[in-house]
């Protein structure tokens, strides 16, 4: 990878937020950005506006839902969690999303006429 930070592919933040819900149980915005820059090795930066964009989608769709609590430095923050559709939709999406890695994973190992 370059020096510069990753463009997140269209429709993969969302993806990323439900499975991070699903492994680590309910988490502030903040925890959810952290937690997938972590395990991106910092190849990820997510701004607050793009976190809470894909927030507000999810609880529009029905996938998760928010509760106020109070955060680890006793502030009031929104903890989200995964819903019954939020789980179905993630096994959906990451069956899809297996589906199409393993598709360009077998187009880029095409060999180069010469």
């Amino acid at each position: 990878m370059t020096d510069s930070k990753s463009e997140i592919l269209q429709g993969t933040l969302d993806l990323m937020v439900l499975k991070t819900l699903a492994a680590m149980g309910p988490l502030h915005g903040y925890g959810i950005a952290r937690r997938i820059e972590q395990i991106s090795e910092e190849a990820l930066r997510l701004n607050q506006g793009t976190i809470y964009a894909s927030l507000v989608r999810l609880q529009q769709k029905g996938w998760i839902k928010g509760a106020w609590g109070a955060s680890e430095n006793n502030r009031k923050a929104k903890f989200y969690s995964l819903t019954r559709s939020g789980k179905k939709q993630l096994s959906a999406e990451s069956e899809n999303w297996e589906r199409i890695a393993s598709v360009i994973g077998r187009v880029l190992q095409l060999e180069e006429r010469g």
